[in-house]
């Protein structure tokens, strides 16, 4: 299944894995940067929320540790985001202009399908995707999984599971996201959905030949 509309590269290629925890994102990530490199690419491999004070911020409030309401999550989600593309010497963007492609584990699709399915979806997303200061990603590629697998996955994986991690809001993500990648189509997203209950190789295969599709590498 893919969502499409043309966009223009950037000079590296920004390439973002979604999904539900547990559908192997990771992993993934780690044999697309293999993929990469050896086809001669530079890559960068980062993921949301940062190692930055406003990503432990969030961390925190995952995990329980600090509840804080639906708007003050996005806006911190936000916040981090901006920091992740812009800053002069941590921030991503910098590394895409000198021709190095990124690759990152979540990006704002996340906060659209968890925040935006409890507060004002239009609002988190308006934000964002009116932010100067956020790069629009060359191809998002979402692992399907299935809630129930999802929660399998993770019990077997940790102790410690984060506020999101139940089958009732995995469920509502995953329905969200789907919803969100239709209207992101004609706002120039180009979105990759994959099977990731498939073999790990079959899927590593199948992002791979979106990659190529997408990216023309």
């Amino acid at each position: 299944m893919s969502y499409t509309s043309t966009s223009a590269p950037s000079t590296g290629r920004f390439i973002v894995f979604e999904g539900l925890d547990g559908a192997g994102k990771t992993t993934q990530l780690r044999l697309l940067e293999n993929r990469l490199r050896g086809a001669g690419r530079r890559v960068h491999c980062t993921a949301e929320p940062t190692s930055s004070a406003i990503g432990g911020l969030i961390r925190d409030s995952l995990s329980g540790n600090h509840p804080r309401c639906a708007e003050e999550l996005a806006a911190l989600f936000l916040a981090d985001r901006i920091a992740h593309n812009a800053d002069p010497i941590r921030g991503f963007g910098r590394l895409l202009d000198a021709g190095t492609d990124v690759i990152s584990d979540r990006y704002y699709y996340s906060c659209f399908a968890y925040q935006g399915a409890e507060t004002d979806l239009d609002w988190v997303m308006d934000m964002h995707l009116r932010c100067p200061a956020l790069r629009r990603p060359d191809l998002c590629v979402y692992l399907d999984l299935d809630p129930e697998r999802a929660v399998a996955r993770i019990s077997r994986g940790r102790e410690n599971v984060e506020i999101y991690e139940n089958a009732r809001k995995l469920t509502e993500a995953r329905e969200r996201y789907f919803r969100v990648f239709e209207r992101l189509a004609a706002k120039g997203e180009v979105i990759r959905v994959i099977d990731a209950d498939a073999d790990e190789n079959a899927v590593a295969e199948a992002v791979w030949a979106s990659v190529r599709e997408v990216c023309g590498l």
